[in-house]
């Protein structure tokens, strides 16, 4: 099983670094370059306690699916997504808010495990744990930079 964590300081206030944490939208702006798109479930808005969304989109060349349910909520300095359905054996992201003064901490902690046992432990040393530490990565900075300016009131309506 794979686990990445990370840590983002963002200069806005915890309630918006959450919202926009749950952002459907926000979301799908920072991995436009994956296709992903949200199909099924929520998909637009904010997700919230026990709403699930099936995501699709383009990795390594193929074709994915990925639905996720809010399993643990506790606004808004604690949610926790898990796969219910998609390629992953499992797959489970906690995400942590802290206010620190006028600037938040936003913690993520994820782990997942590849499917097709060995093979699957390999690729998931060699290649995915990389590549999903990359959009988390972009994610985050998409976070933070709609956070500081005025662009989180285009995806908090």
């Amino acid at each position: 099983m794979a686990r990445i964590q990370l840590t983002t300081e963002i200069a806005a206030p915890i309630e918006r670094c959450f919202d926009l944490s749950r952002s459907i939208d926000l979301h799908i702006k920072s991995v436009d370059w994956s296709s992903e798109q949200a199909v099924a479930g929520v998909t637009t808005g904010l997700i919230s306690s026990g709403e699930e969304v099936t995501w699709r989109a383009r990795h390594f060349g193929v074709m994915i699916s990925h639905t996720s349910r809010i399993t643990a909520y506790e606004s808004p300095i604690y949610f926790q997504d898990a796969m219910i359905r998609g390629v992953f054996r499992s797959f489970c992201h906690d995400h942590y808010f802290e206010a620190r003064g006028l600037h938040t901490i936003m913690r993520d902690d994820v782990k997942f495990a590849a499917p097709l046992g060995i093979l699957g432990v390999i690729a998931e040393k060699a290649l995915v744990e990389r590549h999903m530490r990359g959009l988390l990565l972009k994610r985050n900075a998409e976070i933070k930079r709609a956070a500081e300016s005025e662009d989180w009131k285009n995806f908090l309506k």
